[in-house]
């Protein structure tokens, strides 16, 4: 789901990136800016939106100076984003949302999710996370056969097998790659270069990319029209269960770009160490 135009659909990959889940967090991560622009992050014990509690554990953090060489442009491209969100996206996601219950909505993201595997699979693998790579693939056949293709998820409500979410940027991470100089891109979001590089690599992994289907069957769309109609359902579902979520983040936030710099490059940095 990565070609250059498939690009420009996707928005904050911070909030839905790579990878998709449905909402069962049982932890809030409390999320302040200081007046110098500096983010702090503790956890708390309250329900959460999303990926987000879990994964900000801890007592507060300061989030170290980060290489920016672009941050006349990043915060243009922030504001920029901002208001698409505003704007575009979530009044989409809320009227998809007034319209289909939330039961079907988490079916279809757990189609979706599905439908990663071969992502999740590849890059458990690369980093030696055996365990998870052989409940991937067992999540993968019980939800295909039992699961309705997918919509639902018998491999974690009867197993207990949870979804192991990693991507070719914590791959690298992994081994030692930095993370370079920080960038957003446009309807994207926050990324860096090691991201960048990585967000290539899943994209030929992917089933929901045209990238690489000459040479891997298993690609679900034949063209460009395709894979970004597919992938902008994607976004609207997902989206649509995570609404008053990008509004919670950023309630606090004395100026939006460092806010959401800082916080991004901490949430993946915390992923790779996981």
């Amino acid at each position: 789901m990565k070609n250059l135009f498939f690009i420009l659909l996707v928005i904050f990959g911070f909030t839905a990136c790579s990878t998709k889940s449905a909402i069962n967090t049982d932890q809030t991560a409390i999320i302040k800016q200081t007046e110098d622009n500096k983010v702090l992050i503790k956890a708390s014990s309250d329900d959460f939106n999303e990926d987000f509690g879990e994964e900000f554990e801890g007592e507060f953090l300061k989030v170290k100076e980060v290489f920016d060489p672009l941050s006349g442009y990043n915060r243009v491209m922030t504001t920029f984003n901002d208001k698409v969100f505003i704007y575009v996206l979530n009044p989409t996601a809320k009227g998809y949302a007034y319209i289909l219950p939330q039961t079907v909505r988490s079916g279809v993201s757990n189609f979706f999710n599905n439908l990663m595997f071969p992502l999740r699979f590849v890059n458990n693998l690369l980093q030696l996370k055996f365990e998870n790579s052989v409940e991937e693939l067992g999540r993968f056949l019980i939800n295909t056969t039992f699961g309705l293709a997918g919509f639902m998820d018998p491999a974690k409500t009867e197993f207990g097998w949870e979804q192991h979410d990693e991507d070719f940027g914590q791959t690298l991470g992994f081994y030692g790659v930095g993370e370079g100089f920080h960038v957003v891109l446009p309807f994207l979001g926050p990324s860096n270069l090691r991201d960048m590089v990585g967000f290539a690599a899943d994209s030929y992994v992917s089933a929901l990319s045209t990238t690489g289907s000459s040479d891997l069957q298993y690609k679900i769309p034949n063209n460009m029209t395709q894979s970004v109609a597919i992938t902008a359902a994607d976004i609207v579902n997902s989206t649509s269960l995570r609404l008053g979520l990008y509004e919670s983040l950023k309630k606090d936030a004395f100026d939006l770009y460092p806010y959401f710099r800082d916080l991004y490059n901490q949430r993946r940095n915390t992923l790779i160490k996981e």
